[in-house]
């Protein structure tokens, strides 16, 4: 009963009790939002072509099913990821931006963040006018008028921004990661349906192989929390200071690196890089010229190959775990500081011999949380590809169940560290 216990020291935080209420205020007004469809749509057919469509099925499990009834916040958090991700990139050509970024602190973050909300406007109004056009040359949807299409357009986008705003509040007055939590919460409102579904199809003569699944789900989620809480401890040691009559220091300590510093971040990343040629290809196959539409209509039977799409999640994964953490994790920084403190890892000099430390040990630990962020990502794609079935994918591991348990582990840590303090304060 110690879960119990604990849940009650939480609801008697007034603090912690009002953040934890506000998030699911915000969360209950993102299912309403992603329950009300733009107006002239034919919600029957849109959910066949998504019951056939594996890609734009992937998708609408992210955006909470606000894609197959085609909602005003049908494009969920993908045009502010992508915003975000351009200006990630652009602080790799422009040095101006990573010293605001890096050196600048809170108030050059707050800059950086704004301009990735300000590109956030135009991504959402082509991503809105793509998908539209896309569904019109498909079928899903009856060919919109002028009027009504840009209507839909300014609708989805409006859709799109309210997002990243509820997200920004989430991150700002609640807790944990707005953005996370809004894609974790799209992600299990469908479960109840799953549920009832498995029910429903129930078969006794299943039921061993019933048995199995689930006890596989059960071990797969267990290496998947084992590895995203997994540590490489560096120890640091504090030179004793004498100031006054008082001695500082002396005190050793641990300098921690996670096996997978950029949690569930490089899979939003790939995903959403790689839903860009698809839906242009997509959106050009419905265009007049003939040599373009058979070219493109190529590369879209190419790029949802089930190996083809996979190899590709797996490399974009790979690549965007160590530009991620490239961004976020600066050994140089963290030894310019420790020198500051008077602290040091020992046998390793202070300074560039640190900083070249960290970075070797960085590298040893980030490749292996790369590779298994990849593997999780593309799971799905291998049992499909070697066994036809894509029943369960989200269930038996991928990229949902991560983030599911990567959002649980990172909110439990804030509630966690706010008990202590109030504690510590009490104390």
């Amino acid at each position: 009963m110690e879960w119990f216990q604990k849940l009650l020291l939480i609801f008697k935080d007034k603090q912690l009790r009002n953040k934890i209420l506000f998030v699911l205020a915000l969360l209950a007004i993102f299912r309403l939002a992603a329950n009300i469809p733009i107006p002239g749509i034919d919600l029957e057919n849109l959910k066949r072509f998504f019951n056939q469509n594996e890609l734009f099925g992937l998708l609408n499990v992210f955006v909470g099913g606000a894609f197959d009834n085609l909602s005003i916040v049908m494009l969920g958090l993908g045009p502010y990821i992508t915003s975000t991700i351009i200006i990630q990139l652009l602080t790799m050509i422009f040095p101006s931006l990573e010293k605001m970024y890096k050196e600048e602190g809170e108030a050059g973050r707050a800059k950086f963040n704004y301009y990735g909300r300000i590109l956030t406007v135009p991504l959402a109004a082509i991503q809105a006018y793509a998908m539209l056009a896309l569904f019109q040359k498909q079928g899903a949807i009856a060919v919109l008028p002028p009027l009504q299409m840009i209507t839909s357009i300014i609708t989805i986008t409006g859709g799109a921004l309210f997002l990243m705003w509820l997200g920004e509040l989430i991150t700002e007055k609640g807790i944990g990661n707005g953005v996370s939590i809004l894609i974790f919460a799209g992600i299990i409102s469908d479960t109840p349906n799953q549920i009832r579904q498995i029910l429903v199809s129930w078969d006794s003569s299943k039921t061993l192989s019933y048995i199995l699944f689930f006890a596989v789900s059960l071990i797969i989620i267990a290496g998947v929390v084992l590895v995203t809480e997994a540590k490489r401890n560096i120890p640091v040691n504090y030179a004793k200071r004498v100031r006054g009559n008082k001695m500082y220091g002396g005190v050793s300590t641990y300098l921690p690196i996670n096996l997978n510093p950029a949690g569930v971040i490089p899979i939003i990343f790939a995903l959403s890089i790689l839903l860009f040629p698809t839906m242009i290809a997509n959106f050009l196959t419905a265009g007049g010229n003939v040599f373009i539409a058979n070219i493109a209509k190529s590369v879209s039977t190419f790029l949802q190959n089930v190996w083809i799409h996979g190899s590709l999640f797996f490399i974009l994964v790979f690549l965007f775990t160590f530009f991620y953490t490239a961004v976020t994790f600066d050994p140089k920084s963290i030894s310019n500081n420790l020198q500051k403190m008077g602290g040091f890892v020992p046998g390793i000099r202070p300074g560039e011999s640190t900083a070249g430390f960290l970075r070797k040990i960085l590298y040893r630990t980030l490749c292996i949380g790369a590779l298994f962020l990849g593997i999780i990502a593309v799971m799905p794609s291998i049992v499909q590809g070697i066994t036809g079935v894509v029943a369960f994918q989200f269930l038996i591991g991928g990229t949902a169940l991560l983030i599911v348990v990567s959002v649980v582990l990172d909110i439990w840590r804030q509630v966690k560290a706010q008990m202590e303090m109030r504690d510590y304060e009490n104390l």
